[in-house]
């Protein structure tokens, strides 16, 4: 549980670990983000959001798990705009 400060409440349960780091393939990065290998691009962003909101260091996750979630988006999802 939380409160309005963005810091867990004495006692909260820490959010669950992730995954290792993508070595660098798709599998991995899909495993990171716990899609399946047919997910497609709305599904990518919704499971990243969802992890992101658990592991951000901001409510009281590991910058290290924020890194890896991140490399696992921009592994599978490609760069737009330019």
């Amino acid at each position: 549980m939380w409160h309005g400060w963005g810091r867990p409440l004495p006692g909260t349960p820490k959010p669950a670990p992730v995954p290792p780091p993508p070595a660098g393939s798709d599998a991995d990065a899909r495993a990171v983000l716990g899609v399946g290998p047919n997910a497609g691009p709305d599904e990518i962003r919704a499971a990243h959001r969802k992890l992101i909101a658990s592991v951000h260091p901001d409510r009281g996750g590991s910058p290290e798990l924020t890194r890896q979630v991140n490399a696992a988006r921009d592994r599978l999802l490609p760069k737009t705009g330019d």
